[in-house]
């Protein structure tokens, strides 16, 4: 392991920090989700202008779910389901900053990393610039110049990643689940309706 390729990661009031190993797009993806959950996560949270850009986007890295590593604050961790689906939202309870996006359960391995907590510099370097926009019929205004991924090539590029997760025991090695039963190390929780109705949501 080389500190060259570690992208150092803490929330806004620093509390919460911890590193992403061997950062690069070789080993991960970097896009720009424009999705309305994504958004509607950080809106919830007061985090619109530390996180989004000027679309609704969210800057992400997805990548390999053992190569998250927290160094404090993991009693200081929260996730949340923003809807019934699957994807599983996690943020700090010290100052509300959205850190990553999960599956419900460690079943299927895969972490994405909010970029927004990483010195711009060092992400750039580490992983260039994001290789498309995912959903970008959501975003806020005329994305007409921003490059598409579809999402299931998204999908196929996370595929083989998640298959060497799972053979080689790494998705046991997450930080975010508990090594045996592979459940969430903090109990997740739903949008209460007062929530939803204020994310104009319902």
């Amino acid at each position: 392991m080389s500190a060259t390729d570690s992208l150092p990661f803490a929330c806004k009031c620093g509390a919460v920090t911890g590193v992403v190993l061997k950062a690069s797009p070789s080993e991960g993806d970097r896009v720009v989700c424009h999705c309305v959950d994504c958004r509607d996560l950080v809106r919830h949270l007061g985090q619109e202008e530390r996180v989004l850009d000027d679309l609704g986007g969210t800057d992400l890295y997805q990548s390999r779910c053992a190569r998250v590593e927290l160094h404090s604050g993991r009693e200081k961790l929260a996730s949340l389901h923003m809807t019934e689906g699957k994807t599983l939202r996690w943020y700090t309870t010290c100052c509300n900053s959205p850190l990553f996006n999960t599956y419900a359960n460690g079943k299927v391995p895969y972490v994405t990393t909010i970029l927004a907590n990483t010195d711009l510099a060092r992400r750039d370097a580490l992983l260039g610039s994001p290789i498309g926009h995912v959903f970008l019929e959501q975003a806020t205004g005329d994305a007409s110049a921003l490059t598409a991924m579809p999402f299931n090539r998204l999908m196929r590029r996370f595929f083989g990643r998640m298959i060497k997760d799972m053979l080689s025991g790494d998705r046991r090695r997450s930080a975010l689940f508990d090594a045996e039963t592979l459940e969430p190390i903090a109990p997740p929780r739903h949008l209460s309706s007062a929530e939803q109705q204020a994310l104009g949501r319902t």
